[in-house]
Order: structure tokens, then C-alpha cells, then sequence
């Protein structure tokens, strides 16, 4: 009997750290092909499908979200069809990377975002965000993010994968305490 429950106990703490841990989990990896990088990225999080996409596209206050941005503006919209000028300064350790892009993001609403640099610090940039809902009740959607960068910097290039690494994982730390904030009800720090 003591078995038993001391069993049952291991199978419960196993069960509510594996939702805590889904709930929270951002896994990055990067790869080299060529010239370029290849970042893949799985974020897990427990808010609605529709607070996450809110967050993921709110471009006019994506500098009070992600804290490598000093400005972001919606600067054409035609339809689903955006044209974003952003501007920051990615660090990683004692490097700094200052960038400066302009990129058309096509959004499929709810579901995806496919967004290329037309111009800016990159020689060439294309990504997509794609959203999957819940499965059930009380589990974390997920976004899936893929990326293929090509640094136009050799400082950039030879830091590449690690500054990458960094970089999307913490953007997406950034973005999921936005969408937790958002989802809890608390103000935004990103609205004025």
C-alpha cells in the first residue's frame, strides 16, 4: 500500500512539472546551411490562440515588448500584407550588432506570418511564425518559428549561430511574458 501511494505521488509531481514545463518551454536550435543560418524554434504557452497572435503582430509596439528594439512602426498596410521598419541593437556578451530593416510580413490570420527583409543590416532574412491551437483544455499552444538569416557582417557571421541562439530565444522569453500579461489582464507595458 505505502508503495502505492508513494508511486501515485511520483506520477502526479511527474504530471504537474511536465504541464508546468510544457506550459513555459521555448527550445532553439540552430543549424548552418552554407552561407546561411537556420534557426528552428518551439515555443509552448498556455494563453489563447488569439492573445499570442496579438502579441506576435503588434508591430507598432513591438519596442516596449522586445528590449533590442528602439523603434518599430507599421509604415504601409494593404490588406493582410504589411511593410515594417524596425530598428535596434542586438547584444550578445561584449558584441553588439546594430540593425536597421524594413520587412513585408504576410499574415494568414490566426494561423501564420511570412516575413522577408526588403532592406537593412542582413543581406537576407525569411521567416515564418505558424500557430497551432491547444489540444485540449488547459494545454499550451504552440508556435513554431523557422528562419534562415545571411549576416551581410563578418563579425556577425562569426558569432552567427550562438548570437542567434541567443537572441530568438530570449525575443521569445520577451513575447511570452507579453502574451501571459496580456492574457492575465495586468496593463501592457508595451501600450502607452
Amino acid at each position: 500500500m505505502t508503495m502505492r501511494i508513494v508511486l501515485l505521488a511520483i506520477l502526479m509531481y511527474l504530471s504537474g512539472a511536465t504541464v508546468f514545463a510544457a506550459e513555459q518551454e521555448i527550445i532553439v536550435a540552430v543549424s548552418e546551411a552554407g552561407e546561411a543560418y537556420v534557426v528552428d524554434a518551439t515555443v509552448r504557452v498556455l494563453v489563447a490562440q488569439r492573445t499570442a497572435w496579438e502579441v506576435l503582430v503588434d508591430f507598432d509596439h513591438m519596442s516596449g515588448i522586445l528590449n533590442n528594439l528602439n523603434s518599430s512602426r507599421v509604415v504601409r498596410r494593404e490588406g493582410d500584407v504589411l511593410l515594417v521598419r524596425q530598428e535596434g541593437n542586438a547584444r550578445f556578451g561584449l558584441f553588439s550588432y546594430p540593425f536597421q530593416v524594413e520587412r513585408e510580413i504576410r499574415l494568414e490570420p490566426m494561423r501564420r506570418i511570412l516575413t522577408r527583409n526588403l532592406s537593412g543590416s542582413l543581406k537576407r532574412m525569411e521567416s515564418e511564425v505558424r500557430l497551432a491551437p491547444a489540444l485540449a483544455k488547459g494545454q499550451p499552444m504552440q508556435i513554431t518559428y523557422r528562419a534562415e538569416f545571411v549576416f551581410d557582417s563578418v563579425i556577425a557571421g562569426l558569432f552567427g549561430a550562438s548570437f542567434l541562439h541567443h537572441e530568438v530565444e530570449e525575443q521569445f522569453r520577451l513575447l511570452v511574458t507579453e502574451m501571459k500579461r496580456r492574457e492575465s489582464g495586468e496593463p501592457s507595458r508595451a501600450i502607452p
